[in-house]
Protein backbone atom coordinates (compact mmCIF):
# COMPACT_ATOMS: atom_id res chain seq x y z
CA UNK A 1 0.00 0.00 0.00
CA UNK A 2 1.32 3.69 -1.07
CA UNK A 3 2.90 5.89 1.86
CA UNK A 4 0.25 8.20 2.66
CA UNK A 5 2.74 10.92 1.73
CA UNK A 6 3.62 9.66 -1.58
CA UNK A 7 -0.46 9.71 -2.24
CA UNK A 8 -0.69 13.32 -0.85
CA UNK A 9 2.55 14.09 -3.05
CA UNK A 10 1.06 12.81 -6.06
CA UNK A 11 -2.68 14.32 -6.00
CA UNK A 12 -0.68 17.82 -5.60
CA UNK A 13 1.78 17.15 -8.98
CA UNK A 14 -1.74 16.24 -10.42
CA UNK A 15 -3.48 19.39 -9.32
CA UNK A 16 -0.31 21.43 -10.57
CA UNK A 17 -0.61 19.53 -13.88
CA UNK A 18 -3.87 20.78 -14.27
CA UNK A 19 -3.50 24.02 -13.41
CA UNK A 20 -0.82 24.91 -15.76
CA UNK A 21 -3.06 23.89 -19.10
CA UNK A 22 -6.07 25.57 -17.36
CA UNK A 23 -4.28 28.79 -16.49
CA UNK A 24 -2.98 29.08 -20.40
CA UNK A 25 -6.78 27.86 -21.82
CA UNK A 26 -7.96 30.79 -19.52
CA UNK A 27 -4.77 32.98 -21.41
CA UNK A 28 -6.11 31.85 -24.92
CA UNK A 29 -10.11 32.90 -24.19
CA UNK A 30 -9.24 36.07 -22.81
CA UNK A 31 -11.01 38.44 -23.05
CA UNK A 32 -14.73 36.31 -23.43
CA UNK A 33 -16.48 38.99 -21.86
CA UNK A 34 -16.74 42.85 -21.64
CA UNK A 35 -13.63 44.15 -19.85
CA UNK A 36 -13.74 46.76 -17.17
CA UNK A 37 -11.55 49.36 -16.08
CA UNK A 38 -12.09 51.01 -12.93
CA UNK A 39 -10.89 54.42 -12.56
CA UNK A 40 -10.85 55.21 -8.55
CA UNK A 41 -11.72 59.16 -9.15
CA UNK A 42 -14.19 61.18 -10.66
CA UNK A 43 -14.15 61.80 -14.71
CA UNK A 44 -11.98 64.33 -16.24
CA UNK A 45 -8.25 63.42 -14.07
CA UNK A 46 -5.32 62.05 -15.25
CA UNK A 47 -6.06 58.69 -14.80
CA UNK A 48 -9.83 59.26 -16.29
CA UNK A 49 -8.04 60.85 -19.19
CA UNK A 50 -5.79 58.13 -19.70
CA UNK A 51 -8.11 54.87 -18.76
CA UNK A 52 -10.24 56.21 -22.08
CA UNK A 53 -7.51 56.54 -24.62
CA UNK A 54 -6.17 53.09 -24.04
CA UNK A 55 -9.45 51.41 -23.17
CA UNK A 56 -11.13 52.47 -26.64
CA UNK A 57 -7.93 50.73 -28.75
CA UNK A 58 -7.58 48.06 -26.15
CA UNK A 59 -11.77 46.99 -27.58
CA UNK A 60 -10.74 47.31 -30.97
CA UNK A 61 -7.55 44.77 -30.30
CA UNK A 62 -9.47 42.95 -28.12
CA UNK A 63 -13.12 42.80 -30.29
CA UNK A 64 -14.42 43.19 -26.51
CA UNK A 65 -16.31 46.21 -25.10
CA UNK A 66 -13.53 47.81 -22.71
CA UNK A 67 -15.71 50.04 -20.26
CA UNK A 68 -14.24 52.64 -18.07
CA UNK A 69 -16.02 52.99 -14.66
CA UNK A 70 -15.42 56.12 -12.51
CA UNK A 71 -15.89 54.76 -8.39
CA UNK A 72 -14.32 58.10 -6.53
CA UNK A 73 -14.32 58.12 -2.91
CA UNK A 74 -11.10 57.72 0.06
CA UNK A 75 -8.51 59.14 -2.14
CA UNK A 76 -8.70 56.42 -4.82
CA UNK A 77 -9.22 54.09 -2.22
CA UNK A 78 -12.94 52.73 -2.58
CA UNK A 79 -12.04 51.52 -6.63
CA UNK A 80 -8.71 50.20 -5.55
CA UNK A 81 -10.66 47.66 -3.09
CA UNK A 82 -12.82 46.67 -5.39
CA UNK A 83 -10.78 45.73 -8.16
CA UNK A 84 -8.65 43.94 -5.07
CA UNK A 85 -12.09 41.92 -4.43
CA UNK A 86 -13.30 41.38 -8.05
CA UNK A 87 -12.89 37.68 -9.72
CA UNK A 88 -9.41 37.20 -10.94
CA UNK A 89 -9.72 36.53 -14.15
CA UNK A 90 -8.49 39.96 -15.80
CA UNK A 91 -12.40 41.16 -16.83
CA UNK A 92 -12.19 43.84 -14.15
CA UNK A 93 -8.74 46.13 -14.45
CA UNK A 94 -7.71 49.19 -12.33
CA UNK A 95 -5.86 52.24 -13.78
CA UNK A 96 -5.03 55.11 -11.33
CA UNK A 97 -2.44 57.03 -9.98
CA UNK A 98 0.26 54.84 -8.01
CA UNK A 99 0.59 57.35 -5.34
CA UNK A 100 -3.01 55.27 -3.65
CA UNK A 101 -1.12 52.21 -3.44
CA UNK A 102 2.35 53.57 -2.17
CA UNK A 103 1.02 56.09 0.19
CA UNK A 104 -2.54 54.69 1.74
CA UNK A 105 -0.94 51.87 3.33
CA UNK A 106 0.75 54.58 5.43
CA UNK A 107 -2.01 57.20 5.99
CA UNK A 108 -4.95 55.04 6.35
CA UNK A 109 -4.99 52.59 9.54
CA UNK A 110 -7.85 50.19 8.02
CA UNK A 111 -6.98 50.03 4.62
CA UNK A 112 -9.77 47.00 3.47
CA UNK A 113 -7.00 45.35 0.74
CA UNK A 114 -2.93 45.05 0.48
CA UNK A 115 -1.63 46.83 -2.16
CA UNK A 116 1.24 44.44 -2.74
CA UNK A 117 -0.79 40.90 -2.28
CA UNK A 118 -4.53 41.37 -3.79
CA UNK A 119 -3.40 43.27 -6.85
CA UNK A 120 -1.39 42.27 -9.67
CA UNK A 121 0.80 44.71 -11.18
CA UNK A 122 0.45 44.94 -15.15
CA UNK A 123 2.63 48.22 -16.20
CA UNK A 124 3.11 51.48 -15.77
CA UNK A 125 1.07 53.57 -18.12
CA UNK A 126 2.47 56.90 -18.37
CA UNK A 127 4.31 59.33 -15.95
CA UNK A 128 3.39 62.90 -16.18
CA UNK A 129 5.11 65.77 -13.90
CA UNK A 130 3.13 68.13 -11.45
CA UNK A 131 2.44 71.87 -12.47
CA UNK A 132 2.22 74.09 -9.28
CA UNK A 133 -0.49 76.03 -10.72
CA UNK A 134 -2.50 78.63 -9.05
CA UNK A 135 -5.33 81.18 -9.08
CA UNK A 136 -5.00 84.11 -10.94
CA UNK A 137 -6.34 86.15 -8.57
CA UNK A 138 -2.62 85.70 -6.41
CA UNK A 139 -0.39 88.64 -7.17
CA UNK A 140 2.55 86.31 -7.97
CA UNK A 141 4.31 85.63 -11.11
CA UNK A 142 6.95 83.11 -9.68
CA UNK A 143 7.71 80.24 -7.15
CA UNK A 144 9.48 82.45 -5.02
CA UNK A 145 6.96 85.70 -5.46
CA UNK A 146 4.67 82.85 -4.18
CA UNK A 147 6.24 82.02 -0.88
CA UNK A 148 7.09 85.60 -0.03
CA UNK A 149 3.35 86.30 -0.88
CA UNK A 150 2.70 83.42 1.51
CA UNK A 151 4.68 84.28 4.12
CA UNK A 152 3.25 87.65 4.06
CA UNK A 153 -0.55 86.71 4.10
CA UNK A 154 -0.33 83.36 6.35
CA UNK A 155 -3.92 81.57 6.21
CA UNK A 156 -4.34 82.69 2.92
CA UNK A 157 -3.30 80.15 0.48
CA UNK A 158 -5.32 76.66 0.17
CA UNK A 159 -3.90 73.66 -1.84
CA UNK A 160 -6.71 71.62 -3.43
CA UNK A 161 -5.88 68.00 -3.76
CA UNK A 162 -7.48 64.81 -5.61
CA UNK A 163 -8.29 63.30 -1.81
CA UNK A 164 -6.77 62.44 1.20
CA UNK A 165 -3.23 60.60 0.93
CA UNK A 166 -3.26 61.12 -3.02
CA UNK A 167 0.06 61.68 -4.53
CA UNK A 168 -1.29 65.72 -4.96
CA UNK A 169 -1.92 65.99 -1.30
CA UNK A 170 1.52 64.73 -0.19
CA UNK A 171 2.85 67.08 -2.89
CA UNK A 172 1.38 69.73 -1.26
CA UNK A 173 2.20 68.86 2.24
CA UNK A 174 6.32 68.31 0.95
CA UNK A 175 5.76 72.02 -0.77
CA UNK A 176 4.79 73.26 2.86
CA UNK A 177 7.69 71.38 4.25
CA UNK A 178 9.97 72.62 2.01
CA UNK A 179 9.00 76.06 1.97
CA UNK A 180 8.30 76.90 5.46
CA UNK A 181 4.56 78.66 4.33
CA UNK A 182 1.40 77.94 6.06
CA UNK A 183 -1.24 76.31 3.70
CA UNK A 184 -4.56 74.46 4.19
CA UNK A 185 -5.51 71.34 2.66
CA UNK A 186 -8.95 71.54 0.75
CA UNK A 187 -9.49 67.12 -0.45
CA UNK A 188 -11.37 66.58 -3.27
CA UNK A 189 -12.87 63.14 -4.91
CA UNK A 190 -10.42 63.67 -7.70
CA UNK A 191 -7.88 65.64 -9.58
CA UNK A 192 -10.27 67.11 -12.17
CA UNK A 193 -12.86 68.11 -8.94
CA UNK A 194 -9.49 70.07 -7.51
CA UNK A 195 -8.84 71.64 -10.99
CA UNK A 196 -12.29 72.92 -11.58
CA UNK A 197 -12.43 74.28 -7.84
CA UNK A 198 -9.38 76.35 -8.61
CA UNK A 199 -10.55 77.20 -11.84
CA UNK A 200 -13.49 78.51 -9.87
CA UNK A 201 -11.80 80.18 -7.48
CA UNK A 202 -12.56 78.21 -4.46
CA UNK A 203 -8.93 77.35 -3.50
CA UNK A 204 -5.70 78.77 -4.83
CA UNK A 205 -2.92 76.92 -5.50
CA UNK A 206 -2.76 72.98 -6.60
CA UNK A 207 0.11 70.37 -7.20
CA UNK A 208 -1.79 68.51 -10.15
CA UNK A 209 -0.78 66.45 -13.17
CA UNK A 210 0.11 68.40 -16.37
CA UNK A 211 -1.75 66.28 -18.63
CA UNK A 212 -5.07 67.21 -16.75
CA UNK A 213 -3.44 70.81 -16.04
CA UNK A 214 -2.29 72.22 -19.23
CA UNK A 215 -5.27 72.91 -20.97
CA UNK A 216 -6.46 75.40 -18.40
CA UNK A 217 -2.79 76.64 -18.17
CA UNK A 218 -3.01 77.43 -22.28
CA UNK A 219 -6.87 79.00 -21.45
CA UNK A 220 -5.07 81.55 -18.74
CA UNK A 221 -7.37 79.96 -16.41
CA UNK A 222 -4.97 78.81 -14.06
CA UNK A 223 -1.77 80.43 -13.60
CA UNK A 224 1.36 77.98 -14.05
CA UNK A 225 4.47 78.97 -11.95
CA UNK A 226 6.93 75.56 -12.68
CA UNK A 227 6.60 71.85 -13.50
CA UNK A 228 7.93 69.63 -10.62
CA UNK A 229 9.70 66.94 -12.23
CA UNK A 230 13.45 66.38 -12.82
CA UNK A 231 13.49 68.57 -15.75
CA UNK A 232 11.10 70.93 -17.64
CA UNK A 233 8.37 69.79 -19.86
CA UNK A 234 8.64 70.31 -24.06
CA UNK A 235 5.22 70.98 -23.53
CA UNK A 236 5.42 73.78 -21.63
CA UNK A 237 9.44 74.79 -22.33
CA UNK A 238 9.86 78.31 -21.07
CA UNK A 239 8.44 77.21 -17.64
CA UNK A 240 11.19 76.62 -14.88
CA UNK A 241 11.45 73.27 -12.64
CA UNK A 242 10.25 73.85 -9.02
CA UNK A 243 13.73 73.30 -8.02
CA UNK A 244 15.16 75.75 -11.02
CA UNK A 245 12.56 78.16 -9.23
CA UNK A 246 13.79 78.36 -5.58
CA UNK A 247 12.98 74.82 -4.20
CA UNK A 248 16.19 72.68 -4.42
CA UNK A 249 14.94 69.06 -4.55
CA UNK A 250 11.03 69.72 -4.95
CA UNK A 251 9.74 66.80 -7.15
CA UNK A 252 6.17 65.66 -7.92
CA UNK A 253 4.62 63.74 -10.27
CA UNK A 254 1.48 61.60 -11.13
CA UNK A 255 2.32 58.18 -12.22
CA UNK A 256 0.04 56.23 -13.89
CA UNK A 257 -0.61 52.37 -13.89
CA UNK A 258 -2.57 49.15 -14.40
CA UNK A 259 -3.48 46.00 -12.36
CA UNK A 260 -6.00 43.54 -12.06
CA UNK A 261 -7.01 41.69 -9.89
CA UNK A 262 -4.41 39.23 -7.00
CA UNK A 263 -4.52 36.07 -8.00
CA UNK A 264 -5.02 36.78 -12.01
CA UNK A 265 -3.16 33.64 -13.60
CA UNK A 266 0.21 35.05 -15.17
CA UNK A 267 -0.42 34.20 -18.93
CA UNK A 268 -3.39 36.49 -18.41
CA UNK A 269 -1.49 39.04 -17.35
CA UNK A 270 1.30 38.62 -19.82
CA UNK A 271 -1.42 39.03 -22.51
CA UNK A 272 -3.01 42.10 -21.14
CA UNK A 273 0.49 43.33 -20.52
CA UNK A 274 1.50 42.79 -24.41
CA UNK A 275 -1.73 44.72 -25.64
CA UNK A 276 -1.35 47.64 -23.23
CA UNK A 277 2.45 48.21 -24.19
CA UNK A 278 1.29 47.68 -28.13
CA UNK A 279 -1.03 50.69 -27.41
CA UNK A 280 1.43 52.66 -25.91
CA UNK A 281 4.12 52.08 -28.74
CA UNK A 282 1.29 53.56 -31.35
CA UNK A 283 2.89 56.93 -32.56
CA UNK A 284 -0.60 58.21 -31.89
CA UNK A 285 -0.90 57.51 -28.33
CA UNK A 286 2.90 58.20 -27.69
CA UNK A 287 2.37 61.94 -29.92
CA UNK A 288 -0.81 62.42 -28.24
CA UNK A 289 0.71 62.37 -24.40
CA UNK A 290 3.52 64.23 -25.52
CA UNK A 291 1.77 66.66 -26.78
CA UNK A 292 -0.67 67.05 -22.88
CA UNK A 293 3.28 67.08 -20.47
CA UNK A 294 3.27 63.22 -20.28
CA UNK A 295 5.94 60.25 -21.17
CA UNK A 296 4.06 56.94 -21.93
CA UNK A 297 5.93 53.86 -20.10
CA UNK A 298 4.98 50.30 -20.43
CA UNK A 299 7.62 48.45 -18.72
CA UNK A 300 6.86 44.40 -17.48
CA UNK A 301 4.96 43.71 -14.27
CA UNK A 302 8.15 42.24 -12.53
CA UNK A 303 9.31 46.34 -12.82
CA UNK A 304 5.72 47.95 -12.40
CA UNK A 305 5.91 45.83 -8.96
CA UNK A 306 9.14 46.42 -7.98
CA UNK A 307 8.63 50.18 -8.25
CA UNK A 308 5.25 50.07 -6.20
CA UNK A 309 7.22 48.46 -3.07
CA UNK A 310 10.22 50.63 -3.55
CA UNK A 311 7.06 53.95 -3.90
CA UNK A 312 5.73 52.26 -0.15
CA UNK A 313 8.73 52.87 1.17
CA UNK A 314 10.03 56.22 0.14
CA UNK A 315 6.45 57.59 0.95
CA UNK A 316 6.24 56.07 4.07
CA UNK A 317 8.81 58.29 5.46
CA UNK A 318 7.74 61.43 3.66
CA UNK A 319 4.28 60.52 5.98
CA UNK A 320 6.09 60.21 8.68
CA UNK A 321 8.14 63.16 8.66
CA UNK A 322 5.18 65.62 7.60
CA UNK A 323 2.95 63.91 10.47
CA UNK A 324 -0.14 63.07 8.11
CA UNK A 325 -3.02 61.17 9.51
CA UNK A 326 -6.33 60.30 7.79
CA UNK A 327 -9.08 58.71 10.30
Amino acid sequence: MPHPTWVRLAAACSLLALATPAAAQSAASFPSKPVRIIVPFAPGGTSDVLARAIGQKLSDTWKQPVVVDNKPGAGGNIGAEMVAKAEPDGHTLLLLDVGTLTISPSIYPKLGYDPVKDLAPITMVAVSPHALVIHPSIPANSVKELIAWAKANPGKINFASAGNGTAVHLAGEQFKLMTGIEMVHVPYKGGAQALTAMVGGEVNMTLNGLLATLPHIKSGKLKALAIAGKTRSPALPDLPTVAEAGVPGFQSGSWQGLLASGGTPKEVVTKINAAVVQVLQTPEIKERMAAQGADVVGDSPEQFGAFIRDEKVRWAKIVKDANIKVE
